[in-house]
């Protein structure tokens, strides 16, 4: 069996799936590559095997903070009363985010956590009380940490995060003048869906061909079933409803299956 390692291999191997080189399959190659671009969308967003947990870096420039600083107010009119008008004023303060990225767990950090300056209390921390790991309990250092973490978040606070997959904006709402500087450094904990052109096993995922295949064939039988009750020489007639059926239940079952997959036991899944 050809392992398939491109989207052109993989639609080899979708139409091969349905009887293709035996049978004519009635699908223009344009509606193949939708299909598979659409089976690859619902499978980045609702399979564990199509995401992969992130850690980006982002530097902050000069220009999100100018435009943090620029709110666009507009006007709207109240339909019960015409004489009141609202003002809204919609925040700028947002990074860009790469088309890849599907949702956004945290950001960090906020506050200030170096360890190098010796008045912080974690640099007093180490530096009297952890010098030898061999004859002292850790035990005290990390009750010491967790409470600071916690006063942390009460005293700083996290800051709201607002983001929309199809915005391509993480929007932060802070005080952009004091909580950040240019050139500082922020992570961001997020989901990234994975690019089959660049992890290209991803086309050789048994949902995924499974999926895609099903997707074709019921584009098949809607093609077919233009033509329902026209007979083909030799008495042939085209069923393009009962394929249109079967690959709907194909769909079904397999989205459900989806849906309900979770990562194997004991083992780390992104």
């Amino acid at each position: 069996m050809a392992i398939p390692s491109s989207k052109s291999t993989f639609k080899s191997y979708c139409l091969r799936a349905l009887g293709f080189g035996v049978i004519d399959i009635n699908v223009s190659d344009d509606q193949a590559d939708d299909r598979i671009d659409e089976a690859l969308q619902y499978f980045s967003h609702y399979h564990y095997d199509g995401i992969e947990k992130m850690y980006l870096k982002y530097q902050v420039t000069a220009d999100d903070i100018a435009r943090a600083k620029t709110n666009d107010t507009t006007s709207a009119t109240d339909t019960s009363d015409s004489s009141i008008t609202a003002s809204f004023s919609e925040g700028k303060g947002f990074i860009p985010m790469p088309s890849s990225i599907i949702s956004v767990l945290n950001i960090f950090p906020f506050d200030n956590t170096a360890t190098n300056n010796m008045f912080d209390i974690r640099y007093q921390l180490r530096l009297n009380d952890l010098y030898d790991f061999s004859s002292t309990s850790v035990v005290h250092y990390e009750m010491t940490m967790q409470h600071l973490d916690f006063l942390s978040h009460i005293l700083v606070g996290e800051k709201p995060l607002r983001f929309q997959e199809h915005q391509n904006r993480l929007y932060i709402d802070m005080d952009w003048d004091n909580d950040i500087t240019e050139g500082e450094y922020l992570i961001i904990e997020c989901y990234r869906k994975l690019d089959p052109n660049t992890y290209t096993d991803m086309y050789d995922d048994i949902y995924l061909k499974r999926y895609a295949t099903a997707l074709i064939k019921r584009q098949w039988g809607a093609n077919l079933s233009k033509f329902n009750g026209v007979q083909m020489l030799g008495g042939v007639e085209m069923n393009g409803a009962e394929i249109f059926s079967q690959a709907t239940e194909e769909i079904r079952d397999l989205e459900e299956k989806m849906l309900l997959q979770e990562p194997p036991i004991d083992m780390f899944k992104g």
